[in-house]
């Protein structure tokens, strides 16, 4: 009898995590669709609360619409402990403690008045979650060759940023001396600044030198600047572009056997994602991802 019971608890924990974690299925997607709309009202009643007019007008009808939602959140977020076999994966998790300063502000208005209203706000960053909902594999798999292709261009626009910075102190140093303190170039520091500045094609303004050879090597400056600019984009582009054999791996998973092309597939057991589209276990814990 026992045995039974706790087969039909596994069960309504299964089904409950199915609907709460993942975006495979029509309830899954249906709750993740009105978690999405709610935090978006969320956030736009923080913003209107924020206008000081709309904020002393309607200041109950705020406060009561952001109690409905604090509530909301709260069932969500015990629903969450609930029907994961680790509360600990998803309470430490990324999203865990987004859930949570989403949901303690209100709470701690009643310890602290007055000092925890702007916490609200955090709550935007659960929009991360549209995502999980459109299930869009494809933009997954190019942000991933994005950061591939940054992680890749690393050493080289390293090697490219301290050239600048060499560049920046000898043309500020230079300036220093042409120029002088008359025209703001106090020290080298603000010489280094201003060039920085002027290379970066920025251009405050506090700054600006006033005699004819200052004005040429500034003139130089700048447009060595459009080509600087250029330089780590062009880098970044290189090894996207080569980075995009990778999708060929797609169609092909022999030719990378470390590309996965990953789903919304959540671990009940150990709250870990990514996993391969069909994959039946976690590939972290080995826990059955397959639905009762």
């Amino acid at each position: 009898m026992s045995t039974l019971q706790t087969g039909e608890g596994s069960n309504w924990r299964k089904k409950l995590h199915e609907v709460i974690y993942e975006a495979d299925t029509r309830a899954g997607k249906w709750f993740d669709v009105v978690l999405l709309i709610i935090i978006i009202i969320s956030v736009i009643l923080v913003l209107l609360e924020s206008v000081p007019q709309l904020g002393a007008l309607y200041r109950e009808q705020f406060i009561a619409a952001e109690w409905v939602i604090t509530i909301f959140f709260t069932i969500e977020y015990v629903l969450r402990i609930v029907a994961i076999n680790k509360p600990s994966k998803y309470i430490f998790s990324f999203y865990g403690i987004i859930d949570l300063l989403s949901t303690i502000p209100l709470y701690l208005t009643f310890l602290l008045p007055g000092g925890f209203n702007a916490l609200i706000a955090v709550r935007s960053l659960r929009l991360l979650r549209v995502f999980r909902i459109l299930k869009i594999t494809r933009f997954i798999g190019e942000s991933d060759k994005l950061k591939r292709a940054i992680r890749s261009s690393l050493p080289k626009i390293s090697v490219f940023l301290f050239a600048v910075l060499v560049i920046s102190i000898i043309m500020g140093t230079v300036m220093y001396l042409v120029e002088g303190a008359d025209s703001g170039f106090v020290s080298i520091p603000v010489s280094i600044y201003w060039c920085i500045v002027t290379l970066t094609t920025v251009g405050f303004g506090d700054i600006a030198p006033v005699t004819p050879l200052g004005q040429l090597i500034a003139t130089i400056i700048m447009i060595m600047g459009y080509g600087i600019i250029a330089v780590p984009t062009g880098i970044v582009s290189a090894e996207y572009t080569q980075s995009s054999d990778l999708k060929k791996a797609e169609k092909d998973p022999v030719q990378d056997p470390n590309y996965r092309h990953v789903n919304t597939q959540v671990c009940q057991n150990c709250n870990h994602r990514k996993h391969q589209d069909g994959a039946q276990f976690c590939h972290k814990c080995g826990y059955s991802l397959d639905v009762e």
